[in-house]
C-alpha cells in the first residue's frame, strides 16, 4: 500500500544520520578515587554508577541539542587520564589503524609495521636472514627479483637507511 504523504518518512530518513549511538556503561570508582568505565561489571570493592555514553555516528557532527541534552558534568579534581584497552603493537604505535590499512591495501611495508602484519600481507618469507639483532625477510618475486624487508630487534619494519 503506497504512502499518501511521504514527508514524515523522508524527514525520518534525513534525520537518521545525525542520531547518535548511545549505550549505558558502568562507571567504577575504587577507594583511591580512580575511575574506570566498562561494559562489564565493576570489581569487588568499587562503587558502581551507570553512565550514559553517547558517540556520534562516523562522519556526523552532534547538534547543539544533542550536546546540551547530555548529563551535566560534575567538577572533578584533575587526575591523569588512563586509557584502558588501547592497542599496543610493540612498535611504538608508529602507524595508525588507517595508515596500516592503507599500506596493506597498497601492498606496502612502511616502517613501524610488525612481522605479523608483513606475514599477513605477503605470507611466509622464502628466506629469513639473521644478522646481529636484525632479521631480514626475503620474498622471491617474478623474473628473478626479490623483495627484502628488514626488522629491528623488536620485530618492527625498519626504515630505509
Amino acid at each position: 500500500m503506497p504512502f499518501r504523504n511521504p514527508r514524515p518518512v523522508l524527514a525520518l530518513l534525513l534525520l537518521a544520520p545525525s542520531m547518535s549511538m548511545a549505550a549505558t556503561v558502568n562507571r567504577c570508582q575504587d577507594a583511591s578515587g580512580n575511575i574506570t568505565f566498562t561494559s562489564a561489571s565493576c570489581p569487588p570493592g568499587h562503587t558502581r554508577e551507570l553512565q550514559d555514553a553517547r558517540a556520534p555516528l562516523t562522519g556526523t557532527v552532534p547538534t547543539a541539542t544533542e550536546i546540551m541534552s547530555g548529563p551535566k558534568p560534575q567538577p572533578q579534581p584533575q587526575r591523569e587520564l588512563v586509557i584502558v584497552g588501547q592497542r599496543d603493537d610493540g612498535c611504538g604505535n608508529v602507524l595508525s589503524a588507517d595508515q596500516r590499512r592503507k599500506a596493506i591495501i597498497n601492498q606496502q611495508t612502511p616502517p613501524g609495521m610488525t612481522k605479523r602484519d608483513v606475514e599477513s600481507l605477503l605470507g611466509k618469507p622464502d628466506k629469513i636472514i639473521g644478522r646481529n639483532a636484525e632479521v631480514r625477510y626475503v620474498y622471491e618475486e617474478k623474473k628473478g627479483r626479490s623483495r627484502h624487508i628488514t626488522f629491528d630487534e623488536s620485530g618492527c619494519v625498519k626504515g630505509k637507511r
